[in-house]
């Protein structure tokens, strides 16, 4: 990594216990617990006054030591998910069907001021008639192992230092994510340091994305891309109801791919945002600039967005609704070498839903959801989605960043409508299981630059985690 490759930013930040309380219908949140699993603290259980009898307590707390200060913590995650689609890129590849599944286990040793937390994953993909993708299987493999250290920095800070291998998230995952929705979740190799106070966290720490291969035990840190930065959150609220982060990432690419062309690329993106949840409202909104250089010439990109909700907790279905919206800027003349394309570098696997086909680069984008809870264990979402480019001079791109429709031979703006319905049941603490029909209608841009069918997707999905 070159010496200039400091640190990358990731800071968890902290879910209001009012949001984690409502039963989520979205393919990319762990339906109970965590997603990285290692931020749960199960020390509470030394304490037999707060234990609930829960089968679980037994594995979440295993003393190792007479006066409990060295202790284990273990759970598992294992999940089945099966999604079958008509019509792939709109007609222009063919149909696919497929199941994937996993299993996740985990061991977190504590002793003292010192942590080691041990990941194995074990993946495979069936029924599917093409090469498996990265996100599909990995086989046996490390997921996550690090060791962690932390200390009194001072009376009111603790400083936190880990190492090796692990799931980030930060934020609201538009920039990092630890791509949960797909089969195989985005893991980093490298370092992290986290200074938190009573009402604030820092978090530097330099990284390489794990490349993932279908082959046992042969996943590594990228060759080709480096990320690396500073993440700044801090409660603005005594009760955490609100907060505000503030950061700057960068990312070195070896090889970007643009509809303008393909070369090396060094990103800086400054962000921020501002979140909150009351238990009724919820908002997030987040505005970035990017810079840098592309293949030896600037780059100058640009998105902001944000989600804004209501939950209605004391009517019948307490149902919720919000509305999800992106500008995110695109490149206005390939023929110019100044790039104008947004480089979302790691985003969530399933960004706009179970159905993604798009991702967040050169496009404009509208989602009303509404959300009704006819039990407490079941929820019902269903999502109108529409979308532009922002550029007519830019193509359209997956989320890996694969270009989907080159921009030559459309001026339309209009990419096309989506619409998803989806059921969540928590049927046991431990087992959600999960349905979902969605369809992405072509607009014009679609139909005027290839195949242009109505692409349909239907996922199923059993989580057990504990």
């Amino acid at each position: 990594m070159r010496a200039s490759s400091l640190f990358v930013a990731a800071a968890l930040a902290t879910i209001p216990a009012a949001a984690e309380a409502q039963l989520s219908t979205s393919v990319a949140r762990a339906p109970t617990l965590t997603i990285e699993r290692y931020p749960e603290d199960w020390s509470y259980l030394a304490n037999p006054a707060r234990r609930t009898g829960g089968w679980t307590e037994r594995f979440k707390y295993i003393p190792l030591s007479e006066d409990g200060s060295i202790y284990l913590s273990t759970g598992v995650e294992i999940r089945t998910r099966y999604e079958g689609y008509a019509n792939v890129n709109w007609g222009s590849a063919r149909n696919d069907s497929f199941v994937w599944q996993r299993v996740m286990p985990y061991a977190d040793l504590h002793t003292g001021t010192l942590r080691i937390f041990v990941q194995p994953i074990f993946s495979a993909i069936t029924g599917a008639d093409r090469p498996p993708r990265p996100i599909d299987t990995t086989g046996a493999d490390m997921l996550q192992g690090f060791v962690e250290a932390q200390m009194r920095a001072s009376e009111r800070l603790t400083l936190r230092l880990s190492a090796v291998r692990k799931l980030v998230s930060l934020g609201a995952g538009r920039l990092i994510d630890t791509r949960y929705g797909p089969n195989v979740p985005q893991a980093f190799e490298g370092i992290d340091a986290t200074l938190t106070g009573e009402s604030g966290q820092l978090t530097a720490l330099t990284f390489r994305p794990v490349d993932a291969f279908s082959g046992d035990f042969d996943d590594r840190a990228s060759r080709q891309r480096a990320v690396w930065g500073l993440y700044a959150m801090q409660w603005l609220s005594q009760e955490r109801a609100t907060g505000f982060d503030a950061y700057y990432l960068g990312l070195e690419d070896r090889n970007a791919v643009f509809d303008q062309g393909a070369g090396r690329a060094t990103v800086h993106t400054y962000g921020t945002r501002f979140f909150g949840d009351t238990g009724a409202w919820f908002l997030n909104a987040e505005a970035v600039l990017q810079g840098g250089r592309f293949s030896g010439h600037p780059i100058a990109a640009w998105g902001v967005g944000g989600e804004i909700g209501r939950r209605f907790l004391d009517v019948p279905l307490q149902p919720a609704l919000s509305l999800t919206a992106d500008v995110i800027s695109g490149d206005a003349d390939r023929n110019d070498p100044k790039l104008g394309t947004f480089n979302p570098l790691f985003p969530r696997g399933k960004y706009f839903g179970a159905l993604s086909p798009i991702g967040p680069r050169n496009l404009i984008h509208l989602r009303p959801t509404v959300t009704v809870s006819p039990l407490d264990d079941l929820a019902v979402s269903l999502t109108g989605a529409a979308y532009w480019r922002q550029s007519t001079g830019d193509g359209i791109y997956a989320i890996p960043g694969v270009l989907v429709r080159g921009g030559e031979g459309s001026d339309a703006r209009f990419i096309g409508t989506q619409i998803e319905l989806t059921t969540a049941w928590q049927a046991t603490p431990e087992l959600n299981l999960t349905v979902s029909a969605s369809a992405f209608e072509p607009g014009t841009f679609i139909r005027e630059t290839g195949p242009a069918r109505t692409i349909g997707m239907i996922g199923a999905m059993a989580n057990y985690r504990f």
